[in-house]
């Protein structure tokens, strides 16, 4: 009879263990839920890297490289051949579907901070994949990320048909205040040189009002 009472107290206890062992185990993952979870597309979102973000979108079915040139007020052209200026970075140099991974023909510059002044951007057709060349629509977008509140908003978009190997063609020149406001009566296309004048003064801009 003792004997019985022994085992089936050490029964008791064990199970006790297990239970307590088992509820810390679940308090445990419970408190770390939060942590291990990814962050959501908002709040990945409420801070996109820059502050003028240009960026230029082709058909991903085409192998053509169009490249992307942009400038900020006051400073040098910003390309393939020179990705980096005082302002603007270029971020992804796409050549179309040769040695590229990516399903998206894509390229992208940022900005570091919002300089007061006109901005340029610019498309160069560098490559072709058919002969003859089959013209190729070009989008881009310019957004801006507000510096107080790191909330990024479309500023400008359109849709450009590139038809020549070697063209460059200016897409938007566009005025911003320090805060990213556009002055939208500043908004035109009117060609400026970036890619073959980024190592001289030939290709900057000027703001016409000054």
């Amino acid at each position: 009879m003792e004997s019985f009472n022994s085992t089936d107290e050490g029964d008791v206890v064990f199970r006790d263990v297990i239970l307590l062992a088992l509820t810390g185990f679940i308090s445990m993952v419970i408190l770390l839920l939060p942590f291990v979870n990814p962050p959501t597309e908002e709040e990945s979102a409420t801070t996109p890297p820059g502050n003028v973000i240009v960026e230029l979108f082709w058909d991903d079915k085409r192998d053509v490289d169009i490249d992307l040139w942009v400038q900020a007020p006051d400073d040098i052209p910003v390309g393939y051949s020179n990705k980096g200026g005082l302002f603007f970075n270029l971020l992804r140099d796409d050549l179309g579907i040769y040695k590229d991974n990516s399903p998206v023909n894509y390229e992208v510059s940022y900005s570091r901070g919002i300089s007061d002044g006109i901005y340029v951007a610019n498309l160069h057709l560098y490559r072709e994949d058919t002969t003859p060349f089959k013209p190729i629509l070009a989008e881009m977008l310019v957004s801006v990320v507000d510096p107080d509140s790191d909330k990024r908003r479309q500023i400008l978009k359109t849709s450009k048909m590139l038809e020549n190997i070697g063209e460059e063609i200016t897409v938007f020149q566009f005025k911003l205040d320090k805060k990213g406001n556009l002055d939208k009566n500043s908004i035109n296309n009117n060609y400026v040189m970036l890619r073959s004048g980024n190592k001289d003064s030939e290709g900057l801009a000027t703001d016409e009002n000054n």
